[in-house]
């Protein structure tokens, strides 16, 4: 199948959560293509050291600028003057922290911050903006591959916020006169250098190198679609410049993997047990997750590449400091 695109190359390009786990990966990957980056982040690699790890290859890049900005309270629309695309990937994460008194949190961050970024491309005629979604959204699916057609379920506040944020994207790009087009990328569950330190793969690798034991919630039968992120910035970088209208896509690896086996992986990779402590499961957690990905495979030709104990092993050498560069996307 052929697959036009709209910018072969982008000549300037906006990404919000820039300071990021994916958001830095995919401000690499753009820089590397000759594209011009503006990065939004709330949090200051100045005075935030994590932003600064991840931002390490940027910041002095002549062709990438860094604006410290709080996506709720910020002007915006200079910002994304001249964008041929807008990657929104700025968020409040996690499933766990999302219920409560901490849900307030996440609707500014992810809903009303996203209808602020989506009313600014739409100001200055931003022709593509790319969403990062989440396969949270689904809710408990049985087990078998889910398609983009499966009617979600969100299960946590969490998974309410992103998909409440689709839905303005969907809003958005429908309304009468409007000129952009957005792309929803249900990202399933991503992993890899710089990863979150409160996701699975990166506290069973700490706790192998010697660091805090792993809290395992559940029986460790539970899996996950786990993607790798060079891959992940692949598919959005595609979904920036192939020619297809607004929609919504899984990107997955397309094989589901429990935790038991990722646990059994690490400890060969790092030739380290991984001491664990048991823990009750946690509201929202779905048992399964599992991308059919045809349709990305359909719409912007594109496929994962990196099989999980590849990817593994990449995160384990830059987590046990032998190596500060880039992932491959």
């Amino acid at each position: 199948m052929q697959h036009t695109l709209i910018h072969p190359r982008l000549t300037r390009a906006v990404v919000t959560g820039a300071a990021g786990f994916i958001g830095s990966h995919l401000v690499d990957a753009l820089l590397a293509n000759g594209t011009t980056v503006t990065g939004v982040d709330r949090r200051d690699p100045r005075t935030d050291q994590g932003a600064a790890a991840n931002l390490a290859g940027a910041l002095d890049h002549p062709g990438f600028t860094f604006v410290t900005a709080d996506l709720r309270t910020c002007p915006l629309t200079a910002l994304f003057l001249q964008a041929d695309a807008v990657f929104h990937l700025a968020a409040l994460p996690g499933v766990r922290d999302s219920w409560g008194k901490r849900f307030a949190e996440y609707t500014a961050s992810n809903v009303f911050a996203t209808e602020r970024v989506l009313a600014a491309c739409e100001d200055v005629r931003v022709p593509r903006l790319v969403y990062a979604s989440s396969s949270s959204v689904y809710g408990t699916t049985g087990g078998g591959a889910t398609d983009e057609g499966r009617t979600p379920n969100p299960e946590s506040p969490y998974a309410v916020s992103k998909l409440a944020g689709e839905q303005l994207c969907l809003a958005h790009a429908g309304k009468a006169g409007s000129t952009i087009t957005a792309v929803a990328l249900r990202l399933f569950t991503v992993y890899g250098p710089r990863q979150r330190p409160d996701m699975l793969i990166g506290r069973a690798l700490a706790a192998a190198l010697g660091g805090p034991t792993l809290d395992l919630f559940g029986d460790g039968r539970q899996s996950r679609d786990f993607t790798y992120v060079g891959d992940v910035v692949s598919a959005a970088v595609a979904a920036a410049t192939t020619a297809i209208g607004t929609t919504v896509l899984n990107i997955g690896a397309g094989v589901s993997t429990s935790v038991l086996d990722v646990l059994d992986a690490v400890e060969e990779l790092s030739g380290h047990p991984v001491p664990v402590n048991r823990q009750p499961v946690q509201a929202g957690d779905v048992e399964t997750t599992l991308a059919d990905r045809s349709r990305a495979a359909d719409l912007l030709g594109w496929k994962p590449r990196t099989a999980l104990p590849q990817g593994i092993a990449r995160q384990l050498t830059h987590q046990s400091g032998d190596s500060p560069q880039p992932v491959r996307a």
